[in-house]
């Protein structure tokens, strides 16, 4: 009998990749999802990239008695992936409290029922923005947690210590987080990848859209950040990659194969890239001239960061196997596919 996963956040665009992955690794996916920064087509594009369609139920990590209620309906979740979540630096230090409210309740609603529907193991969707800015590059998961640059980036670190005190009260629960770093790209399909409702906050959707001409032109925030080029340095991973690491830690939690009952991964490839590198390496990789534009820093953001992966590479043997232009051919490809199904 195939054993029960529930992915939070299932039609977003890690969650959906994950989705495949785990359908792929013999896994039965039930995804709850509000549908806030996604489409229910994404279910469809599931079932045809792995041939399995999961279950889907539309329904907020918000609303305790709906949780509770598909906990009882899904009998045997074994446990969860949870990815569900407000995630744009920018908004979040426009609208803290949405993200506060989202990001935080959600995360003790699944916990608080854990226990109750004896589900045993939470993967945490964590960020590399726990780090701040690091005193040392690249950074490991040792790196000293700082103070957040932006609401968005608090929650992860509130969350990460709401699972740890959880844990450490004695509830019955084991936990992985994975602190990812810039996640890009698109299924090698070209069905599923990032297209999030209203103007992308992210920075490839908004590359392509502007690429392809739905936007006029990118901006990129600041040149004079202390690095080579000025523009902000980021540890950019292929999506499917970070989803691969996510099967692998159900598999560790479910193996009961952890060294202790939280455990924390780094998951990036290594290598920092500029933003205006990423610029250069979208145009070489596809050929499209990118109209881009210079213009003030944001708001929350850090100016470089980028991981050291060898403990994820050693302990899960998990390793980033896309390069950085094949993930932006992945990523135009989605928006050409985009462009065909008569989508923006």
């Amino acid at each position: 009998m195939k054993k029960r996963i529930l992915v939070t956040g299932g039609t977003g665009y890690i969650g959906s990749h994950t989705v495949v992955e785990l359908q792929h690794s013999g896994y039965e996916v039930i995804i709850i999802d509000n549908l806030s920064n996604s489409g229910v087509d994404v279910v469809d594009n599931i079932e045809k990239v792995s041939g399995i369609r999961p279950v889907f139920e539309e329904l907020d990590c918000l609303d305790y008695n709906g949780l509770d209620a598909l906990f009882a309906k899904y009998k045997g979740i074994e446990a969860i992936i949870h990815f569900a979540a407000s995630k744009a630096v920018g908004e979040s230090v426009q609208k803290p409290l949405l993200y506060y409210r989202n990001n935080l309740v959600s995360l003790i609603n699944l916990l608080e029922l854990m226990p109750e529907h004896q589900v045993g193991g939470i993967v945490f969707s964590s960020s590399c923005t726990v780090y701040g800015q690091p005193d040392e590059l690249p950074v490991t998961e040792k790196a000293p947690i700082k103070k957040a640059e932006s609401p968005y980036g608090n929650t992860k670190q509130i969350n990460e210590e709401i699972i740890r005190d959880t844990v450490a009260s004695g509830a019955p629960v084991n936990a992985i987080l994975l602190r990812y770093f810039n996640p890009i790209g698109a299924h090698p399909s070209a069905l599923l990848g990032e297209l999030p409702n209203g103007v992308p906050q992210n920075l490839i959707p908004y590359l392509t859209q502007t690429a392809i001409g739905i936007r006029e032109k990118l901006s990129v925030f600041g040149d004079d950040y202390n690095t080579p080029d000025g523009s902000c340095i980021r540890d950019f991973i292929h999506v499917v990659d970070l989803a691969k690491a996510h099967v692998i830690a159900i598999d560790r939690i479910l193996q009961k194969k952890q060294k202790s009952d939280v455990e924390v991964f780094n998951i990036g490839t290594g290598r920092g890239l500029s933003v205006l590198e990423l610029i250069h390496a979208f145009e070489s990789a596809t050929g499209v001239k990118l109209n881009y534009e210079i213009t003030g820093r944001r708001a929350g953001d850090i100016e470089q960061v980028w991981a050291d992966p060898e403990y994820a590479n050693k302990e899960l043997g998990w390793k980033a196997g896309t390069n950085v232009e094949d993930t932006l051919r992945s990523a135009w490809a989605w928006q050409l596919k985009l462009r065909e199904r008569g989508i923006q």
